[in-house]
């Protein structure tokens, strides 16, 4: 995936987390759009985020995360999203999209899943649908199908 959002000059931004042992940590920035009703804006998705499992909860994802939206907000982006756990993100400043009258772009991403930061070049005029390039379709690659879908769903939202 990453090497055709590479050649579709889709991805933005890619950081490691690495030492003298290695690779332990990865995230990417790939551009995609919010359709708002004034016009269309560049916006950037993060996918993949991914920590070493022998790493995980050693703060490596999250100080990833971070980093990945400075590199965004240096770049003059308004908005980062991701689909992603509600509670995983919320934790770290992730705001649920809906929020921030920002819908997610397809039925297939639970609401609280469709995770966003506003960054300084965000107006309030920038609302709208989130849209991924074309590759994320062809590839199926946006939300989860059934029945992790439903499993997901009933999770979240257990009423």
């Amino acid at each position: 995936m990453l090497a055709l959002l590479r050649s579709f000059e889709d991805l933005r931004v890619e950081l490691l987390a690495e030492d003298e042992d290695g690779v332990h940590g990865y995230v990417a920035l790939s551009r995609a759009w919010l359709d708002a009703r004034e016009r269309l804006v560049d916006v950037l998705v993060l996918s993949p985020l991914g920590v070493r499992p022998e790493r995980q909860g050693t703060g490596i994802g999250t100080a990833l995360l971070a980093a990945a939206v400075e590199a965004a907000a240096e770049d003059g982006a308004p908005l980062v999203f991701l689909e992603g756990s509600p509670d995983f993100y919320a934790a770290r400043g992730w705001d649920a999209a809906s929020e921030h009258g920002l819908d997610r772009p397809s039925v297939r991403i639970p609401d609280q899943a469709c995770r966003v930061v506003l960054l300084p070049a965000h107006e309030p005029w920038m609302t709208g649908r989130l849209v991924y390039p074309d590759v994320w379709w062809r590839r199926d690659l946006v939300g989860l199908r059934d029945p992790d879908l439903a499993a997901v769903e009933a999770a979240v939202d257990p009423g």
